[in-house]
């Protein structure tokens, strides 16, 4: 499966648009996390921890997304995006989302 944050793919023709593909997924803070970001708070630099699981749920959200579009039968994703937002005290949530389309 292609996909791209742009509106096209290069050296590829769109011949048909899908609609819009979405994958998401909420992620809560792990307690041990919230130790070592406590600490990080108080001498400053990146939180590992938050990192990794960030990219980690940003690997869940684009698996399923891309699984949305082959059910769609799509051959590429275009304009990808991603948002975060927070669900509530413990918990955020991670989506992609993008248009499915067939290529020539």
């Amino acid at each position: 499966m292609i996909f791209s944050t742009t509106a096209t793919v290069p050296d590829k023709e769109i011949i048909e648009n899908l609609g819009v593909v979405a994958g998401n997924i909420v992620q809560s803070k792990h307690v041990g996390r919230d130790l070592m970001a406590g600490l990080k708070g108080l001498i400053g630099g990146e939180i590992v921890g938050y990192t990794e699981m960030l990219a980690d749920a940003r690997d869940i959200a684009i698996e399923r997304m891309v699984n949305e579009a082959k059910a769609r039968d799509a051959d590429a994703i275009v304009n990808i995006r991603f948002t975060t937002s927070a669900i509530m005290s413990n918990a955020s949530e991670m989506l992609a989302y993008g248009t499915a389309v067939k290529l020539k």
